[in-house]
């Protein structure tokens, strides 16, 4: 099923504190893939937990393809919500990665055989059936962010909600994971410090700052914007600060210098 995701006047305040989320709206359509940017406190996480019902909004609505958010329609909306944590430990806590994988589709009465085909071809996606056998807790950083993509895959969700997906990687881990999720056709929404991994898969960015929307736009404006970048904390992708620093041109010789430079080279040719 094609599920647009829309979030209208979203307004949260944790108990005893002041508002996190103030007043955010965006929509985003089948297909896009758009990052969630924003420095720490900025409430990209805490937006998140909100999209498939982890948390209530005090003020505003969620639109999943038509369907609002409500405590009734929960369990239809994470189904077709999937949310894949900073942290793949709070996905992972069964003994075996098989059985992590099979516990939604089994939560929701499938038949053994279906639910033997999606963890199959949920680890395929992930390129790690090889390790279904496997303990979590025995996995790397990266082999565990794999699994819990695949934890969330297997209940063959529209949409896909990642927070920090690539945070604690090693240089290769962080390059397989980017290549994962490039393959992918699902509408995604990724919440990121790593820039680069926006540029890299993220057609549109939106800047959040201190619980409110800075910035809606294509990624390429949002990182050409120094002074927006500046005021929410963030910074340009390694490829576009490495351009301009290679970019930079060097000041001229003085005119004079360069002539005294000449006729000096023009007379030590004479004398030799």
């Amino acid at each position: 099923m094609h599920h647009y995701l829309q979030l209208y006047d979203l307004h949260f305040a944790y108990k005893g504190g002041d508002d996190v989320l103030r007043g955010i709206s965006f929509r985003i359509e089948h297909g896009q893939h758009v990052a969630l940017a924003g420095a720490n406190g900025a409430g990209k996480s805490t937006l998140l937990l909100h999209i498939n019902g982890l948390l209530q909004p005090t003020r505003g609505s969620i639109d999943v393809g038509g369907i609002l958010l409500t405590d009734k329609t929960e369990a239809i909306i994470r189904q077709s919500v999937g949310m894949v944590f900073q942290d793949s430990d709070n996905q992972l806590f069964m003994p075996s990665v098989e059985e992590d994988v099979a516990f939604g589709p089994a939560a929701m009465g499938l038949t053994r055989e279906e639910v033997t085909r999606r963890v199959e071809k949920s680890l395929s996606e992930v390129d790690a059936l090889h390790l279904r056998e496997r303990e979590p807790h025995s996995l790397s950083g990266g082999e565990k962010k794999r699994v819990a993509i695949a934890t969330v895959l297997a209940m063959t969700p529209s949409i896909l909600v990642l927070d920090e997906p690539t945070v604690g990687l090693d240089p290769r881990s962080r390059r397989q994971i980017i290549a994962l999720l490039r393959q992918f056709r699902h509408t995604m929404l990724i919440a990121t410090h790593d820039m680069d991994l926006i540029d890299e898969l993220c057609e549109r960015t939106i800047v959040l700052n201190r619980g409110k929307v800075a910035a809606d736009a294509p990624t390429a404006e949002v990182f050409s914007n120094m002074t927006l970048l500046d005021e929410c904390e963030l910074e340009q992708p390694s490829s576009m600060r490495f351009m301009k620093s290679s970019t930079q041109i060097i000041p001229p010789l003085d005119r004079a210098q360069h002539t005294d430079s000449n006729a000096n080279a023009h007379g030590r040719l004479e004398e030799a």
